[in-house]
């Protein structure tokens, strides 16, 4: 399958989070999504996502090897609406610039609030008035978000 996941994330306090490059990104304590796609092999991509146990490649890795992922959100298509999609968050949410998206012509493909809900439901907003049918994952970690 094809498409596009939003993974939601919270980290519980705040991080200077360094990647492979040596890049040092602050990040607040609170919750996060990063949009990513797969265009051959979603439920691979976001098999990865939620080992535990990985090389650290991408900068989603990193932020994924200390945050608590809450839920991810997918949906299938063979468009590249990626950076539309990160590019339409960006618009609503705050951005952390530079992040995940060093392939493209982005901003930032990662995103933060305080607040899941918030999150959530700008993402399902997006989506849907794209035509694109929102999946979830739930319960990934009850105890946490």
């Amino acid at each position: 399958m094809a498409g596009i996941y939003i993974v939601l994330a919270e980290l519980t306090e705040p991080l200077d989070l360094q990647v492979r490059s040596g890049r040092i990104f602050y990040l607040e304590q609170g919750f996060y999504a990063y949009v990513g796609s797969a265009l051959s092999g979603l439920d691979k991509r976001i098999g990865r996502h939620l080992k535990t146990r990985k090389k650290l490649f991408w900068h989603i890795d990193y932020l994924l090897d200390r945050a608590v992922v809450c839920n991810i959100i997918s949906a299938e298509t063979r468009q590249k609406e990626e950076c539309f999609i990160a590019r339409s968050l960006g618009q609503k949410l705050i951005s952390i610039p530079g992040f995940g998206c060093s392939d493209c012509r982005c901003p930032s493909h990662l995103f933060f609030s305080k607040d899941l809900h918030v999150i959530d439901t700008h993402v399902s907003d997006i989506l849907w008035k794209r035509g694109l049918k929102p999946l979830r994952l739930f319960n990934l970690h009850p105890s946490a978000c």
